[in-house]
């Protein structure tokens, strides 16, 4: 099992921890990881898009010109697509991008997103987190005992009213509930923080 550090609020190490070898130390499986970014990714998007077609284009009810006898091209509308002003053929209409992995692949990808965090020494675990008041500032001085510099991605047990308002307003950092963790979130942030009771609710769902 692969064992980590344990550090309290002002960097200063408390104890270790062994982590479940299912969860944390697994052989990352980069594409089931790639599979689920883009399953978030994709289910993120609006899929608002939308152009007019020749049918939905104002104008157009009337034949420009005759038939025969003027020496142009024929033409039946001039909201046809070849026309300035015309409709768009092929154009994107409102759709939803999202699909389905199958469940097994999906928990293979967050197991193997945790696993490349301890791998590559970016995992970081609190004793414990928690904050009297929302206070920015007093965050901020955690993250800087702790020697975290890049974006991080902190998972609580539950969802802490105090610690999101206090990492909101600082950049790259996101505060997340242990049941709310995801590929995505894992694999966007360079630093995962996460306390001592979230690792063993993590666990407890994924081993």
């Amino acid at each position: 099992m692969p064992k980590v550090a344990v550090y309290n609020v002002s960097g200063a190490q408390v104890g270790e921890i062994e982590l479940d070898d299912s969860v944390f130390g697994i052989q990352p499986h980069a594409h089931a990881v790639h599979e689920a970014v883009l399953l978030q990714q994709a289910s993120l998007r609006a899929g608002t898009h939308k152009v007019k077609g020749r049918s939905e284009v104002r104008g157009g009810g009337r034949k420009p010109w005759r038939q025969k006898g003027t020496g142009r091209a024929r033409q039946g509308s001039i909201r046809a697509p070849q026309w300035k002003g015309g409709g768009v053929v092929f154009g994107p209409t409102p759709r939803s991008y999202a699909f389905k992995l199958p469940k097994k692949v999906r928990r293979l990808a967050i197991k193997s997103a945790l696993s490349s965090k301890v791998a590559d020494s970016n995992i970081i675990v609190l004793d414990q987190l928690q904050l009297a008041q929302a206070k920015t500032k007093e965050f901020a001085t955690i993250l800087k005992n702790l020697k975290v510099e890049r974006k991080a991605l902190v998972v609580a047990l539950e969802h802490d009213e105090n610690l999101a308002l206090s990492a909101r307003n600082l950049q790259g950092v996101k505060v997340v509930a242990a049941d709310g963790i995801n590929v995505l979130d894992v694999v966007a942030h360079d630093k995962l923080i996460i306390t001592k009771d979230a690792v063993a609710k993590v666990e407890e769902v994924f081993a």
